[in-house]
């Protein structure tokens, strides 16, 4: 009954697939051909019949049967880019079409009715680097883009922004290289980032894009900074830090490799600079404990609490022998402190610094630890460290034990000091091995065993304490901490203490293209310190920036060099950096914020862009707030996350928002990989640009690609020519639409399979698990494709169902079936839960406990129908014939078995 051309199509079809086996010797182009044939859009090559493409087995059997809404005859050859299969050809000038209605129609113009429910979707916003987006970075985008969209179907009202993280070190590297202002550079890249991502299709509020370079955002970014400076919690302080004179800033440990800057790969000193740092450390205690009741990622939790480091210990003190400063040292294991037999201190520590002047082993030592960073120094498996030949006396027994400098130990952590007891501590041990230092036992395996014998490794873990004199020995290890700091507050040499791995943030970079600190000094001069006359500042005399005198913008400037001097470039601009007031002479702060610091509050500035007169205002946040999406990789789970929690903790309590954490919920989106399996770069020559793929098979199969690959968190490597499954399914959902004919009559198992797979996709969206509910929406598009009648209702569904993942098919299925509207704001299709039920099963029918047939039967069938039906199988009676059964068995919907002889 088929049409005469849909019957020509399957006979060459079939003869396609038996042809395949044998086409091993024939030329590649041949084979595409015969795959063309078979009515596969864009199949460029065989591997789709020798490596499973898809996810799930459905989903594969969907592939294979795929022919069944074969194209026409004529289409042997290989399809272009839009081919459909049957009807009016997908074409993707379809996506520029809706893009250029959403836009026109301002379709997601963000709205807050009353009464209604929101929800705030995310993005990480990216720093707009000149490379442009590849193919990983739109995965995140389009996992929030399909909830946003999701989300407004279900009547949510949705607060979905971009905007971009635009400060940073790689446009003014670009600057001293070519000479182009920093701002020129950055306003380019972000054009060219907006143009990929409206490519993409996103749902944006483009209404709302903002940039941290924004003289207006910049403003509020300093604003913000006063009040961290009026709570004290922005102060100045001289801080060993990891000078790179090349690039000519600060850097974390975690921007030097191997005594290198990683950018560059300039030489990275430590050496003592006057910073701006922030006191995280504060709120260490908060950003711990309120990281409960988050639904974030357990690892990236974990990072958390590990990066903060909370630790209950104690604080002892160790008088040195000439009188002179105590050293003092932290520890969470104060029950072995008898067996400290050596104390270390860093080579920052000011004993360090004042044995140095006068021991050159000291400060030749000193010297070579400057150019490792604290990374490098703590993973460092030998242990160096020269004698710092001074004693301290042990606080219990008045014993001396000698003073060491090792850069194991770091000044910025605790006091730079510990006690060290090499027998229950890993790094003490390898340290006393290398050094030929004492090691003593106090620690003994819960047993209680007195024996203390020589130890091939440290005893790190807890047991009871041993030659710790009387009042500790015998007790356990946590009753012995008690003790020794009970004893310790009696002689006045300690007590217990809390501490955190935490250090206070080092806010301050010298460098041109960043946030200027909005804060003054006063000067002493005779003369015009612009002129070059002599000066004076007094650093100790910070005074903030009126509020009414922001923003403090940065100065024209042609030279972008820092040069020698840690205090930058800015320092150079003498008109910017000096100025008189009341007859007295003033000079800003040449120091810039970090990138981390627009990056900190942006969320807030999402929730009211326009709004000059305020940061923000109590009813937008109240409106918005907290983030109910936040997507983003997770090389940001530390020190991103750390930061904006730290100032959004503090805005909340100050009362300027209303919620205690900014993030609700987190997800991460796993790395795609180039096509060798190595992370994407210009060096491997692995990247793959997103505008090639658009180009060539259009944005829906790009977003459909990226979230089939495997679930959203997982790493997978990206592989172009698997697009063509997507886009057989995309072409597939838009013949139907074509197809549909809203006098056919809907059955019963295609209106089945519509409820379950509203059902399905409905709960993998909830779950962001994209790459099952696309499997389970090809299943149904393979059902439809494969009706003689094509009810218009099904099709319908799967129009909505498919729209948040590719949302210009979706639109033009809309459109095509017979509505004006755009189907953004459509009611989410709904499912009856007892019209997902199936009633008939396929069962097994077993011969002495051996499969013998299947048979199609009704769920809860009665055992005399069941024995009828399978009895009737021919199989089964051959394997019956000439025995008598001796039990039949059966349990509905599992189990039908004949036990014959």
């Amino acid at each position: 009954s088929s049409p005469p051309r849909l019957r020509s199509a399957r006979r060459a079809s079939t003869g396609a697939h038996r042809s395949l086996s044998s086409m091993r010797t024939r030329s590649r182009r041949a084979a595409v051909s015969l795959l063309g044939l078979i009515g596969g859009a864009h199949a460029t090559s065989l591997s789709h019949f020798r490596t499973p493409v898809f996810a799930a087995a459905g989903a594969r059997r969907c592939m294979q049967r795929s022919f069944r809404a074969a194209a026409p005859a004529e289409a042997a050859a290989p399809p272009a880019a839009g081919a459909s299969k049957g009807g009016v050809a997908y074409d993707l000038a379809i996506e520029a079409k809706w893009q250029a209605h959403w836009e026109a129609h301002r379709t997601f113009a963000t709205r807050r009715r009353e009464g209604k429910q929101k929800k705030y979707v995310l993005d990480m916003f990216p720093y707009p680097s000149g490379a442009g987006l590849h193919v990983g970075h739109p995965e995140g985008y389009t996992a929030s883009d399909i909830m946003a969209r999701y989300w407004r179907m279900r009547d949510y009202d949705v607060l979905h922004p971009m905007g971009w993280d635009s400060f940073g070190l790689p446009a003014e590297q670009h600057a001293m290289n070519t000479g182009t202002h920093p701002e020129v550079t950055t306003k380019e890249n972000i054009a060219n980032f907006k143009r990929q991502l409206r490519s993409l299709g996103f749902s944006y509020d483009w209404e709302r894009e903002l940039a941290t370079t924004d003289v207006g955002y910049v403003k509020w970014t300093q604003w913000i900074f006063l009040k961290l400076f009026e709570q004290g919690l922005a102060f100045q302080d001289e801080k060993p830090v990891n000078w790179c004179a090349g690039l000519g800033t600060v850097l974390a440990n975690e921007e030097i490799i191997d005594g290198l800057s990683e950018r560059g790969g300039f030489p990275v000193e430590r050496k003592p600079l006057r910073q701006w740092v922030l006191q995280i450390t504060a709120l260490a205690d908060r950003l711990a404990a309120e990281l409960d009741g988050l639904d974030w990622p357990e690892g990236t939790m974990t990072m958390q609490r590990s990066w903060i480091g909370r630790s209950e210990g104690a604080e002892i003190a160790f008088a040195t022998e000439g009188g002179g400063e105590d050293v003092r040292v932290f520890t969470t294991r104060a029950d072995t402190l008898m067996g400290a037999t050596y104390v270390v201190v860093a080579p920052e520590h000011p004993l360090a610094r004042r044995v140095g002047e006068s021991d050159s082993a000291v400060a030749k030592y000193i010297a070579e630890t400057a150019s490792k960073s604290d990374l490098d120094r703590t993973s460092a498996k030998a242990k160096s460290g020269v004698p710092a030949g001074e004693s301290v006396v042990h606080p219990l027994t008045g014993e001396r034990l000698p003073v060491w400098v090792a850069d194991y130990v770091i000044g910025t952590y605790g006091t730079g000091a510990v006690m060290a007891v090499p027998a229950h501590d890993e790094r003490d041990f390898d340290f006393a091995a290398a050094h030929g230092l004492p090691v003593k036992r106090v620690v003994a395996e819960p047993d209680g065993a007195a024996e203390v014998e020589a130890l091939e490794e440290a005893f790190t873990e807890h047991g009871v304490a041993v030659n710790s004199g009387p009042l500790v020995d015998g007790l356990a290890t946590a009753e012995a901490k008690a003790k020794v700091v009970e004893l310790l507050a009696e002689a006045g040499r300690g007590s217990a203490k809390v501490s955190y791995k935490l250090r206070d943030w080092v806010f301050s970079r010298q460098r041109y293209w960043g946030e200027p600190i909005p804060i003054y000094f006063p000067v002493t001069t005779d003369g015009d310190p612009r002129k070059g006359d002599a000066y004076e500042i007094d650093y100790s005399q910070p005074l903030p920036v009126a509020e009414e005198e922001l923003p403090v913008a940065l100065p024209e400037l042609e030279d972008f060099q820092p040069g020698d001097d840690p205090q930058g470039c800015l320092a150079r601009v003498l008109d910017w950096r000096f100025f008189q007031r009341d007859g007295k002479w003033w000079a800003r702060e040449t120091n810039t914020m970090p990138q981390w610091a627009g990056s900190c509050w942006y969320y807030l500035r999402f929730a009211d862009p326009a709004n000059t007169q305020q940061a923000w205002s109590a009813e937008a946040e109240r409106a918005w707030l907290p983030v109910d999406l936040y997507v983003g990789g997770a090389e940001h789970a530390v020190l991103h996350l750390l930061y904006a929690r730290f100032w959004h903790k503090v805005l909340h309590s100050l009362g300027l928002v209303s919620t205690a954490e900014p993030f609700q919920k987190l997800v991460h989106q796993g790395m795609i990989l180039g096509a060798d399996g190595e992370k994407m770069s210009k060096s491997r020559g692995n990247v793959i640009n997103p505008d090639d793929i658009v180009s060539a098979y259009g944005a829906d199969a790009m977003r459909l690609y990226e979230m089939f690959m495997g679930p959203l968190e997982a790493v997978k490597p990206w592989q172009t020519e698997q697009i063509a499954g997507v886009v057989r399914f995309q072409n597939r959902v838009h013949a139907l639409a074509t197809r549909a004919d809203g006098s056919a009559e809907l059955g019963d198992e295609t209106e089945r399979l519509m409820h379950q797979t509203i059902k399905k996709v409905t709960a993998d969206v909830d779950a962001l698990s994209f790459n099952t509910a696309i499997s389970q929406m090809m299943i149904f598009s393979n059902h439809l494709a494969g009706l003689k009648q094509l009810p218009a209702e099904p099709v319908e569904k799967l129009a909505l169902l498919v729209s948040p993942l590719a949302p210009h098919l979706g639109e033009e299925a809309w459109q095509m079936l017979g509505h004006e509207q755009s189907l953004a704001y459509e009611p989410w299709p709904e499912y009856d839960e007892a019209k997902c039920v199936e009633t008939d099963v396929v069962m097994a029918v077993q011969v002495n406990g051996k499969v013998r047939a299947e048979i199609k039967i009704a769920k809860d069938a009665a055992e005399a129908e069941a024995r009828e039906l399978a009895a009737a199988s021919e199989n089964v009676q051959k394997f019956l014939d000439g025995k008598e059964v001796k039990k039949f068995i059966y349990v509905p919907g599992r189990i039908i078995n004949f036990v014959a002889k």
